[in-house]
């Protein structure tokens, strides 16, 4: 990617030993973390020893990306989705770099609620090369979508899922009001968004907004899947811990909230997201959908209230969905969060990206499935 200026380590260091660092694994709020603490990266991958390895750090300093060269020294998420055009497209959410403090309290950091980045990687056995990442004026990976970022009218807008019906790319995005304590945050709405140059430039669609209210307010975070001929949407409450509702609607009607479908847990209900019941059991946090060809199931895969990673599987789109099986222990990465599936991952090896809120930066990881 193109180098847009040298960020020297002793101007990183120095910004860095203004900022208090705590790992709280269930945290969400960017401001409680350093994002460049042991300058992320530079004492290596940490050595799993369950059913998961970390195959690369993909963000931060030093990361073979070198996300910095664009302003990203630390940043979550890490929603993936294929673009229909032989490119995976990566949106991250809260990046933090150098620059203008902006208003989120407490924060020496400029931050952009959202950056984006593109791969045609189809090695991920030895990480995950990104091509592309769109810029702004000042050459750094540019915001999608402004926010004011004023605590209690909107501190943030982060992508939670993505994506592509025909040429158009869409991102369903989270308003956040405020972020409370640790994992509780509060969205103001969910609202899709669209681009039709491959992300380069996002629009808001204003007639696809969720008030955070009824049932709207259990599809204020989630993840999409394409199947049938339908677009899902898995949504969850603002924060972690809520349960998992599904509606689906037709591709072509992505954009018209009347057209979607609730599951009551034994049929579709069109036009009511209040009928939607939960299709799994416990509370989640961030997650994903997938179709994995290798086991013939659906592997749903989020964080689970003891803050491991977990994969769940299902014959169907509205479950069953099994029992959670634990990738990654809390004990082995303390202050992880956040699992998404990497979209052309559909054989026994199952790739995903997983954050560390600890030093605020997204790793891809890898495990072995076993029918």
């Amino acid at each position: 990617m193109k180098r847009t200026g040298a960020l020297t380590l002793a101007a990183l260091s120095g910004v860095a030993a203004t900022v208090i660092a705590t790992a709280a694994p269930a945290a969400a709020n960017p401001n409680m973390v350093n994002p460049i603490p042991g300058l992320n990266g530079t004492t290596g991958l940490p050595h799993l020893t369950g059913p998961s390895q970390a195959v690369a750090q993909l963000t931060g300093l030093l990361s073979e990306n070198r996300t910095q060269d664009s302003n990203v020294l630390g940043t979550d998420l890490g929603i993936m989705w294929d673009n229909g055009h032989g490119e995976v497209l990566v949106a991250f959410g809260d990046s933090a770099g150098l620059g203008l403090p902006n208003l989120l309290s407490g924060s020496l950091w400029s931050w952009r609620s959202s950056t984006l980045f593109r791969s045609s990687d189809r090695n991920l056995a030895d990480g995950m090369t990104f091509d592309s990442s769109p810029r702004d004026f000042l050459g750094q990976s540019k915001e999608l979508l402004p926010s004011p970022k004023i605590p209690g009218i909107e501190i943030s807008k982060i992508p939670t899922a993505g994506v592509a019906v025909g040429d158009t790319q869409v991102m369903s995005m989270m308003s956040v009001n405020h972020w409370g304590e640790a994992g509780k945050w509060v969205t103001n709405d969910s609202q899709l968004a669209y681009s039709h140059d491959n992300g380069e430039n996002w629009a808001l669609a204003p007639e696809t907004v969720r008030p955070n209210e009824g049932g709207n307010a259990n599809f204020q975070m989630g993840a999409f899947l394409k199947a049938g001929g339908f677009v899902y949407q898995y949504g969850t409450p603002s924060g972690r811990g809520g349960f998992v509702h599904v509606s689906r609607v037709p591709e072509a009607q992505i954009m018209d909230l009347g057209a979607y479908e609730y599951w009551d847990g034994g049929t579709w209900v069109k036009g009511n997201p209040d009928v939607a019941r939960p299709v799994a059991d416990g509370g989640v946090g961030e997650l994903s959908v997938d179709w994995n060809e290798y086991l013939g199931q659906y592997l749903m895969l989020t964080t689970d209230g003891y803050n491991n990673v977990v994969m769940r599987r299902s014959p169907t789109p509205t479950g069953p969905w099994g029992h959670p099986e634990v990738l990654v222990a809390e004990h082995e990465l303390p202050s992880a969060y956040g699992a998404y599936i990497h979209p052309w991952s559909s054989g026994p090896d199952l790739y995903f990206l997983t954050t560390v809120h600890s030093n605020y930066n997204v790793l891809l990881m890898r495990t072995t499935l076993h029918h």
